[in-house]
């Protein structure tokens, strides 16, 4: 019975060790350009286009500002195939929330949140910068089915008193929503002494602790290769978004630049606070650490949607799945008896597979495929025997098929020396009497298929 243990720590780390693999994956498509436009964008540096329209959010305070600045979040969003909400829960206040339902544990909801107004012009790292690191996460495991559900919440009215989260988090009680987190971001750019340092504020309420733990975890994984410093501040400020889900009972976490040891923004609350005050490899990073936890949490099925492709054949790379072979030029409609990983096409056409694993299905992109004909088939594995020749040759490969092939012999200028057909029961041509030198033997199928093999006469 104890020999099994060495053997199941080994499996137990080998999948820890994929599953981390994987994640850095996801890691590493955090994109140090997206996130600085996405900033750029919500805090006016930079016009941005909006219902079709350029636009400059100029500011995050008042609701005309605060309403460009939502429905740019919501176009965001919504471009990436997620289903969102506009919470419209006062005449000024709206929080923006879209929701990846998870395929496994459809009610076990973490949350990923930041809230995105502002007290003065520009409000690049309060908070723009959490904003923008939502958006980019969305982004990426949007592509992915997951595990558990996430939700990506963007709150309104932080800065007048957590309005925006306050209700959302009095409705998810009363519906009795199973919340197993908040991972609530507020302010991660500034870092002015480049230590690398950053808080987590927490509190003893359910299991926000573990969450805490599950970070550091995460943070010290030395697959992700993270150099960032975590100060744990317990008992933690409730004075962000965060404060509204321990209000509620609800674990939760905020997560940012190191205001523990005074290593806040220098424009906070100003409209000096913009993005040239960020540290922008430290603002990556910890970026990176958003997308490596909130993957870990969220537990995305990885599904490989490539395809090979052959002369006859396409085949799906990923193995143990089920499988759909589609019509991509019949609008993906599916093909009869087409479920196995391997699919033969008898149409030329663009063909697609839907792969399905773990309650996630996915669709691979379109390849097109040529459909050989019999000719050439049979032309493949055609060979001529000897070569060079002094009498006889024989064409090889020709043995199990009826059809006859058209045979013309031309010397090495083009003059054509002779035309026949051949049978599996004649694949033999007498070529004694011609001279010594090169010759082109073209040989052609009923259904058009050609080759042409370089004959030596001795």
């Amino acid at each position: 019975m104890h020999k099994k243990y060495p053997f199941l720590l080994f499996l137990m780390f080998l999948t820890l060790t994929i599953s981390a693999q994987n994640i850095q994956n996801l890691v590493n498509q955090t994109s140090l350009a997206n996130i600085t436009q996405s900033v750029n964008e919500l805090s006016g540096e930079i016009p941005t286009t909006i219902g079709g329209n350029p636009i400059t959010i100029t500011h995050r305070i008042s609701s005309a500002g605060n309403n460009d600045a939502a429905n740019y979040i919501k176009e965001r969003l919504e471009g990436f195939g997620l289903p969102v909400v506009q919470q419209d829960y006062s005449a000024g206040g709206r929080n923006i929330i879209a929701t990846q339902i998870g395929v496994t544990n459809p009610n076990n909801i973490y949350i990923i949140s930041a809230h995105y107004d502002s007290v003065a012009n520009y409000g690049a790292d309060d908070n723009a910068s959490g904003t923008a690191a939502i958006i980019e996460l969305a982004r990426i495991l949007s592509a992915y089915c997951t595990d558990n559900t996430i939700v990506y919440a963007l709150w309104d009215e932080e800065e007048t008193g957590l309005n925006g989260s306050a209700y959302y988090a009095q409705q998810a009680q009363a519906n009795g929503d199973t919340i197993l987190g908040n991972f609530n971001i507020d302010m991660m750019g500034y870092d002015a002494d480049n230590d690398k340092n950053f808080d987590i504020d927490v509190r003893d309420i359910q299991q926000s602790l573990a969450m805490k733990d599950d970070i550091i975890s995460v943070l010290n994984n030395p697959a992700y290769g993270f150099d960032l410093v975590v100060n744990v501040v317990n008992p933690g400020t409730g004075s962000s978004d965060h404060g509204s889900f321990w209000n509620n009972g609800y674990s939760a976490v905020l997560f940012g630049e190191c205001w523990s040891k005074n290593d806040k923004t220098t424009g906070y609350h100003t409209s000096n606070d913009r993005i040239g005050l960020f540290n922008m490899p430290y603002y990556h990073q910890m970026c990176k650490l958003v997308v490596a936890y909130i993957a870990t949490v969220a537990n995305p099925i990885f599904i490989d949607k490539t395809v090979a492709q052959d002369a006859s054949t396409l085949t799906s790379n990923e193995t143990g799945a089920s499988y759909q072979w589609v019509d991509c030029n019949n609008s993906n409609a599916p093909i009869s008896g087409a479920t196995n990983q391997i699919f033969t096409p008898t149409i030329t056409g663009n063909y697609a597979v839907q792969v399905t694993k773990n309650n996630c299905t996915k669709t691979s992109s379109c390849s097109s495929f040529n459909v050989l004909g019999i000719g050439d088939f049979q032309l493949k594995k055609i060979r001529v025997f000897p070569n060079p020749v002094k009498d006889k040759i024989t064409l090889l490969g020709f043995e199990n098929t009826t059809s006859e092939l058209n045979i013309s012999l031309y010397s090495i200028t083009g003059k054509k020396i002779f035309k026949r057909e051949l049978t599996a029961q004649n694949p033999e041509l007498n070529l004694k009497s011609l001279s010594a030198g090169v010759y082109l033997l073209n040989i052609s199928t009923t259904d058009g298929a050609k080759k042409v093999f370089k004959i030596i006469k001795q």
